[in-house]
């Protein structure tokens, strides 16, 4: 199964065009997902730091994070997948779980390549998509993980 390649989707990766950090997205998630996903962060033994306001905390329950006060701070989640490659996730809803990658980060194939495997374990892990859209353009998903092909695409024409 090939890959994407960089030649083919480094319009996609420019933090001018796209944001520095676009959004990514599994949407029409549960409380059970967001916890197969920390249950995935921890297997999988990525770097990880969890945070709530300006205190580093241990990784809680999917059911505890979600369930705070409405007034309290969003909690912050920090994935390395790999040395470089940040991903920052926020627990903002249970129905869609939202993070954040540095497109400076992810530059050249290499890059590409631990992005669309990071994002294809997290498809695999939920059985369900996960959407990049351009910085500040939620709906209009430019690269996805499609479950039916077990890859990740291209989802936007070349322009």
């Amino acid at each position: 199964m090939a890959g994407l390649l960089w030649d083919d989707v480094k319009d996609l990766f420019d933090p001018h065009t796209m944001g520095s950090l676009p959004d990514l997205r599994v949407p029409n998630t549960t409380v059970n997902d967001w916890q197969s996903l920390l249950d995935l962060i921890v297997e999988r033994g990525w770097e990880h730091r969890h945070s709530e306001g300006d205190a580093v905390v241990p990784l809680p329950r999917a059911q505890t994070v979600l369930s705070r006060a409405a007034d309290a701070e969003c909690p912050e989640l920090r994935v390395w997948p790999s040395d470089g490659v940040l991903a920052i996730f926020r627990f903002y809803a249970v129905d869609e779980i939202d993070f954040d990658v540095d497109l400076r980060e992810l530059q050249g194939q290499e890059r590409l390549d631990t992005l669309c495997g990071f994002l294809a374990a997290i498809g695999r892990c939920l059985g369900r998509p996960v959407l990049m859209d351009p910085e500040g353009d939620c709906g209009h998903p430019v690269l996805g993980f499609d479950v039916h092909t077990g890859r990740v695409t291209r989802l936007a024409e070349p322009q």
